[in-house]
């Protein structure tokens, strides 16, 4: 059996370099690329792919709605995140909304054909360091960080603001309306303790949460 795999990821050379390593698996055969979620839900029907390969940060739809949306729309295809992010928040949060696997880019040459080949056969794949992180999350501590509290699309929208877009982009690249964002706005910085964009971009550079 050949496993057909749609790689999504906004960056060319990222979505070229992986689908090199996974030519090079007699087993598994790239089927599709998406640089966007709302591109690799359109392709889904189409590739017909065992499993989705998809980045966390990506514009128009992030990877935690992309999961979302495939496990609500093709609840047979599991969703491999391949990420830059180390940190204990991304890997929580896309375990927690379906995610069948996490790993990131930089053991991706290592370990993807076998994370792959594992989801497929109905299990899960993280990596040690991801499993420590994600034992440190859901171990009980006495303070846990604000932005933990925040919930998806409150996360969402405070990388998009801390990263630098306005309130019209956002609203644009989210299918929105300004309203809306600004409602999220008022009540992440609230949660966060900030007062400002300058507040944000410092929590977020603080706790490395954007690129």
């Amino acid at each position: 059996m050949t496993i057909r795999v749609l790689i999504t990821d906004d960056h060319a050379i990222m979505r070229e370099g992986l689908s090199r390593i996974l030519d090079a698996c007699p087993d598994i055969t790239v089927v599709g690329e998406a640089a966007n979620g709302n591109a690799a839900l359109q392709l889904i029907d189409t590739c017909k792919p065992d499993v989705v390969l998809a980045d966390i940060s990506m514009p128009y739809m992030n990877g935690i709605e992309l999961i979302r949306r495939v496990r609500a729309e093709h609840p047979a295809i599991p969703v491999l995140v391949l990420s830059m992010h180390k940190e204990e928040e991304f890997a929580v949060r896309a375990i927690r909304v379906g995610a069948a696997g996490y790993i990131t880019k930089d053991c991706a040459s290592e370990n993807l054909a076998l994370a792959i080949r594992k989801i497929v056969a109905g299990g899960k794949y993280i990596t040690a360091e991801v499993a420590e992180v994600l034992a440190n999350a859901i171990a009980p501590t006495q303070a846990e960080s604000p932005h933990k509290q925040l919930s998806n699309r409150e996360f969402q929208i405070f990388r998009m603001l801390a990263q630098g877009k306005t309130l019209n982009e956002i609203a644009h690249d989210l299918s929105l309306s300004p309203n809306t964002v600004s409602t999220h706005k008022g009540r992440l910085m609230n949660k966060l303790g900030v007062e400002s964009n300058a507040g944000m971009v410092h929590y977020a550079i603080k706790h490395q949460l954007i690129d």
